[in-house]
């Protein structure tokens, strides 16, 4: 049996696809960046010939879902799978992205010397999980994908899996906003300088994956500062709506910002591009369906 957890939180419905606007993305650049290790990767060489596996996609992406509610499905699928498994049968990927309300999350390497606040009495729930690595923020505004897999489809190794789900932002804030990010020696997730934009924290559990990344699309950064987040000091967190809002000019001219999307635009822009991103990276047929355990709050956002 294996069981592993990796962290960047430490030193870490069948329904339709929702329609994407047809009016063009203002921030889609033909330029390619690449990542300072994207050279020594390679996602995808060796399997765009081949019939593509599915992944089935549980796609909440504008709901609020409770963490405790989220955790307990993950774990569901895992056992799910763990039997299709043992009963050799056809054991399919899974996918469920979302956002959460707000919570801290804490690892299995979690000491509350980085929490900000006595744990007694917090500003959000918060729940002390198996992922590996330090304490985080989910909030609104953060899309949090949950990849449920099974390593043995794709490589059976911990390093290779967080260095794809790590290229799968890399490519969305390449493609889709002209954002140049890369890899820290040392440290897992997705930087912009000494910002963080999205973390991973992984559990592992007889080669079947589970818990994931959080992006920082137009989240409140304000809670981020009641923790020392992924426990590592003099680092920032990060968000694409910032970094975009810096780079507007400073002039007064509003001409080149027609096109600047609302935050719930910004939301289904980068949406879009990380299912697209996610599908290229591990080569998978994304599916959507519905959930027959799990009904949709009404905390629709």
């Amino acid at each position: 049996m294996i069981r592993a957890s990796i962290s960047s939180f430490g030193l870490i419905s069948t329904y339709s696809i929702p329609q994407q606007s047809k009016k063009p993305n203002p921030y889609q650049s033909h330029q390619k960046v690449f990542s300072k290790s994207n050279h020594v990767l390679d996602f995808t060489s060796s399997k765009t010939l081949e019939i593509r596996k599915t992944c089935e996609c549980f796609d909440l992406y504008n709901e609020l879902v409770p963490y405790d509610k989220a955790w307990s499905w993950q774990k569901n699928i895992v056992r799910e799978k763990k039997a299709l498994i043992e009963s050799n049968e056809e054991c399919p990927d899974s996918l469920i992205i979302l956002q959460h309300s707000p919570v801290y999350t804490m690892g299995t390497a979690s000491s509350e010397e980085h929490l900000n606040f006595d744990i007694k009495d917090p500003p959000f729930q918060v729940f002390r999980t198996e992922r590996g690595g330090e304490v985080t923020y989910h909030g609104p505004g953060q899309l949090v994908m949950y990849p449920i897999i099974n390593l043995r489809n794709h490589k059976m190794d911990l390093h290779w899996y967080l260095r794809a789900l790590e290229e799968v932002v890399i490519r969305v804030l390449s493609s889709t906003f002209s954002i140049k990010a890369s890899r820290l020696e040392g440290l897992t997730g997705v930087w912009i300088g000494d910002q963080k934009l999205a973390a991973m924290g992984i559990r592992v559990s007889q080669w079947i994956t589970y818990h994931g990344l959080a992006l920082n699309v137009t989240t409140d950064l304000t809670p981020f500062r009641w923790i020392v987040p992924c426990g590592i000091q003099n680092r920032q967190v990060g968000s694409i709506k910032e970094l975009l809002r810096q780079s507007q000019p400073s002039n007064g001219c509003r001409k080149s910002n027609l096109h600047h999307p609302d935050d719930f635009q910004l939301i289904d822009i980068t949406h879009n591009s990380l299912i697209k991103e996610f599908s290229e990276v591990f080569q998978l047929e994304v599916q959507h369906k519905t959930n027959p355990l799990f009904e949709p709050s009404e905390n629709n956002i």
